[in-house]
């Protein structure tokens, strides 16, 4: 597969940045960048999964506010570590497999479905904190995220190992199998006497079983749970996903270039943090990147 349009837009970024933003290339500042690009990686992950079968969740960063509100309340009534982070994952799950349920079994478009959840997770997480952060969590969480494996800190280790989970599943297991057919051939999948809406379900299940995950490390970069912090994480992670290459219809997918995705919107932020642009700015400079990354595929013949 030729590459997309967003790895030439990513090199662009990356000299565009390093000629005119001080101190941008230098490698405090680049670890910053796959610091902050983990826990929306663990989000584009399952979200190409589920673009790839047709479908959209809207509810990804208000699972992971829910999901970390609960681990960081846990985490403050004294509950162990790998209780608190198994609750969270928990709720995540929940919601995801949920969210498979209302879509195939009900046929309620993924849009719908998910911005219904989206809703339900988001006053949960304001009603149980009334809005405000959950603080006290406690030095087993912080000191985790604080520590470095292998001289990469604990975020970039965790995204780089979940995507070679990822990588592994989508093209070396029947499920991955089963996910670019649901995408592309359906019909022909159910020909073939596979329990195809249990695995479409299932797509939705990892969804939400990562943003539960994406919860822990979240909520040790912040050293609290807050139930609104991670809204709008899923409009960066679909925008990830599509200008890597993946796309709404036929199946039709890649992992790597939603890494590469995932990697020029999180150059983009920090570049534009460098040079001190607005953050209402920055905001509209994902849509522009989507657009343009879009734009380069589209005159190179891609869509």
């Amino acid at each position: 597969m030729s590459l997309p349009g967003v790895a030439y837009l990513l090199a662009g970024l990356l000299l565009a940045f390093s000629i005119f933003a001080p101190g941008f290339a230098s490698v405090p500042n680049l670890l910053n960048i796959g610091v902050q690009s983990s826990i929306l990686l663990l989000l584009a992950l399952p979200m190409t999964l589920i673009i790839m079968s047709e479908g959209l969740d809207l509810s990804m960063g208000a699972m992971l506010g829910l999901a970390g509100v609960i681990l960081a309340s846990l985490l403050v009534a004294g509950v162990p570590l790998a209780a608190a982070a198994s609750a969270a994952f928990a709720v995540g799950l929940t919601f995801g497999v949920v969210n498979g349920l209302l879509i195939v079994t009900l046929g309620i478009p993924p849009f719908v479905a998910t911005l219904g959840t989206l809703g339900i997770a988001q006053g949960l997480a304001l009603v149980a904190t009334d809005g405000q952060s959950v603080v006290g969590i406690g030095d087993r969480l912080p000191e985790l995220y604080a520590s470095s494996w292998l001289g990469l800190p604990f975020s970039i280790v965790v995204a780089v190992l979940a995507y070679v989970v990822f990588h592994l599943l989508l093209y070396h297991t029947r499920f991955g199998t089963y996910v670019f057919a649901i995408g592309g051939h359906r019909d022909a999948l159910g020909l073939a006497g596979v329990h195809v809406n249990l695995y479409h379900i299932a797509v939705y299940g990892v969804g939400g079983l990562m943003a539960g995950f994406a919860a822990l490390v979240f909520t040790g970069r912040m050293n609290a749970g807050h139930p609104t912090a991670a809204l709008g994480m899923e409009f960066d992670a679909i925008a990830a996903v599509i200008v890597g290459g993946t796309s709404f219809s036929r199946g039709d997918g890649w992992l790597p270039g939603t890494v590469l995705g995932v990697l020029a919107v999180g150059v983009l932020k920090n570049g534009l943090n460098v040079i001190a642009v607005p953050s209402s700015l920055q905001v509209a400079s994902i849509g522009l990147l989507v657009i343009v990354a879009l734009l380069i595929d589209s005159l190179r013949g891609k869509r």
